[in-house]
């Protein structure tokens, strides 16, 4: 008696929220309804409508756009597709309705860029003291490639947050405010830290593939200028996003969208380059409602892909 209850008021949740303007995109799969169709998506109405019960088709209507999008029945905006330096068909999370984007921003609109540089001399004093600790109880190196093109272009990150998350057993008391800091933001993506670039190496030219995210970083430690072939000195290190290139400084903020094809490179013989990175969703275009239930979905997907045996370090969530 209670199991045929509990069945009927799933089914009647699962009724109503099909109705909804999230149900109504996941309706639009080619596999809606077969067995071909991933069970997550299926679920994703009646997790929203439980979750979120007061918000309406009008709050949801870009996360319903990000929803077709991700079950292969949305497009890309053509602003995006005929820009030549966002690769459209790398693109594996989209929200549509976001507006013109640039490959540079300016870090004054935020205020975690501000906080960072005001605290730069304690972030780099908290950088110091990780050093120190690097290795955990097991022997392990904080600092992993987390991808193999990181391995293979000489950056290793001291990762901080997982997928927004913090990471068990590592010292946080040893980073305070770097913590307290990055946590003032909606932290998105796989990971957040510190990234180490070795000398003469650098991440090749590629595409994050995720337009609800900014990326911000700022210089902990920054290689000294070298000498061109003109007897000028440079900046030894660089990114290019699009078709602007930039330079860290110590304690600034470089805030940048990576569906623009980026590389880096430091140049310096000898010396690493450091810098704290962070992304986060989109503060400057999304509403707190809609980070709210994409923080949401985001961890319901993680959820999913470990009782699935799939999710490991580096691995995509969206």
């Amino acid at each position: 008696y209670v199991k045929s209850e509990q069945e009927d008021m799933l089914n009647d949740l699962a009724a109503k929220s099909s109705t909804t303007i999230i149900g109504k995109a996941v309706a639009k799969s080619p596999h809606y309804n077969t067995p071909e169709m991933d069970p997550f998506w299926q679920l994703l109405p009646s997790l929203i409508s439980t979750k979120f019960p007061t918000a309406s088709d009008k709050d949801l209507e870009r996360v319903a756009g990000m929803v077709e999008f991700s079950i292969g029945a949305g497009k890309v905006e053509d602003d995006v597709v005929e820009n030549p330096w966002r690769p459209h068909t790398e693109l594996h999370a989209y929200m549509p309705g976001l507006g013109e984007a640039e490959p540079f921003l300016d870090p004054d609109q935020l205020d975690l860029c501000k906080q960072l540089s005001e605290n730069y001399d304690v972030i780099s004093s908290e950088y110091e003291a990780l050093l120190e600790e690097r290795f955990d109880r097991k022997g392990n190196d904080r600092f992993q490639s987390v991808t193999s093109m990181n391995y293979e272009a000489g950056w290793k990150t001291m990762v901080l947050f997982y997928n927004g998350h913090r990471i068990k057993d590592f010292p946080y008391h040893l980073c305070p405010v770097t913590t307290k800091i990055m946590e003032s933001v909606p932290i998105a993506g796989r990971i957040a830290g510190f990234n180490r670039q070795q000398p003469q190496s650098g991440i090749p030219l590629h595409s994050d593939g995720n337009n609800m995210w900014l990326t911000c970083q700022m210089g902990i430690k920054v290689p000294p200028t070298i000498t061109n072939e003109a007897g000028e000195d440079v900046p030894s290190a660089h990114i290019r996003v699009g078709p602007e290139t930039r330079h860290w400084e110590e304690g600034q903020c470089l805030l940048y969208d990576t569906t623009y094809e980026h590389e880096t490179f430091n140049a310096h013989p000898t010396e690493e380059r450091v810098v704290l990175h962070v992304d986060f969703f989109n503060t400057l275009k999304m509403t707190p409602l809609e980070i709210k239930v994409l923080q949401y979905i985001y961890d319901m997907r993680e959820q999913f892909m470990k009782a699935e045996g799939v999710a490991k370090v580096g691995a995509q969530v969206l």
